[in-house]
């Protein structure tokens, strides 16, 4: 495999722009300005979540959305108004499988928040592990129930384990919409960044995803604890806690675990690798 450092791979003619660099594989919601999404655009971002899964190289995942104002404002209403109950029906589910992989992806995932976040854009931000938003770049919730129905791709289930059942009730049934520091205080967002424009934005995302790639991390521990997390919050405890002991068996066997113990010992910086 090539490294990461030296491999760079982009295709911008997508709906889904995918570039992957130094470790880190950005996936972009692009059909602007508002970047809702289709059938054919939950493809392509599926077919780049398990592009991004595959790649040995690639150990964060960004995803975020295309230009100013917007990270997406969901599903487009145009092409629900104008297909059959069963495809809509069909269309959720495969949107259902494709942020249910991203979850379960072995790699930390960032949701870069750049603009307006709204409807079903919060539910594939929801699907992320941490959301990082521009100060002042748009609002976020969802609205759903403006449009007689309810957040069908994942959000009345993510929210409510974010923010619990009362608070995720209340704001689902009055469609509110509300600024990131709001985001920030119901748990939703973990941090705002102050940025002018969305090419700061961009590279204060790239500091912060970089922290969690090799040599200052072992990435394959941080993906560990996310699989130990999405999962294990959703089975028995005893069930969560042989998981987390398999999981920590297979880093106890990892070239990284071993620099670790290693480093500390001699009480020097570690230098992982990722294996």
């Amino acid at each position: 495999m090539v490294e990461a450092e030296a491999q760079v791979k982009s295709n911008s003619s997508e709906l889904i722009q995918y570039r992957a660099e130094a470790g880190i594989a950005f996936l972009t919601l692009n059909d602007p300005p508002a970047n809702t999404y289709s059938y054919e655009m939950m493809q392509s971002l599926d077919r780049a979540i398990l592009t991004a899964r595959m790649d040995e190289t690639v150990q964060v995942i960004v995803i975020t959305g295309n230009g100013e104002k917007f990270f997406s404002a969901g599903a487009n209403i145009q092409m629900l108004a104008n297909v059959t109950p069963t495809f809509k029906y069909f269309f959720c589910l495969h949107a259902n499988e494709t942020l249910s992989r991203l979850e379960q992806t072995p790699k930390l995932v960032i949701a870069a928040i750049n603009g307006h976040c709204v409807g079903g854009g919060l539910e594939v931000a929801l699907a992320a592990d941490i959301r990082i938003a521009r100060r002042g770049a748009g609002k976020m919730g969802l609205p759903e129930v403006s449009l007689g129905v309810l957040p069908g791709t994942g959000g009345t289930q993510r929210l409510t384990r974010l923010v619990g059942k009362s608070k995720a009730i209340e704001l689902m049934a009055t469609g509110e919409l509300f600024d990131f520091e709001r985001g920030l205080e119901l748990g939703i967002l973990n941090q705002i960044i102050d940025a002018e424009n969305v090419e700061q934005f961009s590279q204060q995302v790239i500091a912060y995803a970089s922290q969690f790639t090799t040599p200052n991390k072992a990435s394959a521990a941080v993906g560990r604890i996310k699989r130990a997390v999405q999962t294990g919050s959703e089975i028995p405890f005893e069930s969560a806690l042989a998981l987390e002991r398999e999981l920590q068996q297979q880093l106890f066997q990892s070239e990284d675990a071993k620099e670790g113990l290693d480093a500390y010992v001699g009480k020097r910086k570690p230098v992982f690798k990722g294996k």
